[in-house]
């Protein structure tokens, strides 16, 4: 079943450093923090999907001293002719357009962290988002 990206886009920004004490600790305390992926679809019209992908930074701990951050990157897909069966649309929804938008998604993310004075956060390049997928289908 074949499909196509139609549009991409920034649909949500959260990026909050409520004061200097946090912005200056958050240096040391970055490695508190773990990386959080999360994808939603809604299907638009009959053959066409908005695929969701979320990435946030989650504090492993609760602190006082905390930053909150989440970008939305969303793609628009468009299939040729009907929705494929369930089993091969969530592959395409959890797995293949995922994959392509990650990229993207990571230098937005990296390029707020960046230019608000983090030189040092890191990210990984690549995500298994089947590995994801299967560890979803085990739970």
């Amino acid at each position: 079943m074949s499909y196509k990206i139609i549009s991409k886009f920034i649909k949500e920004i959260d990026f909050k450093i409520p004061d200097a004490k946090t912005f200056f600790s958050l240096g040391k305390k970055i490695s508190d923090y773990n990386v959080k992926i999360d994808i939603k679809s809604l299907q638009i019209k009959e053959t066409i999907i908005e695929i969701n992908t979320s990435l946030s930074l989650i504090p492993i701990k609760a602190s006082e001293e905390k930053i909150n951050t989440k970008i939305v990157y969303a793609a628009v897909i468009e299939f040729e002719n009907n929705l494929p069966d369930k089993n091969n649309l969530e592959k395409i929804v959890l797995i293949e357009v995922p994959n392509e938008l990650y990229a993207d998604l990571r230098k937005i993310f990296l390029t707020i962290f960046e230019s608000s004075g983090f030189k040092d956060i890191k990210i990984g390049e690549k995500v298994d988002f089947q590995k994801l997928y299967d560890q979803r289908k085990i739970q």
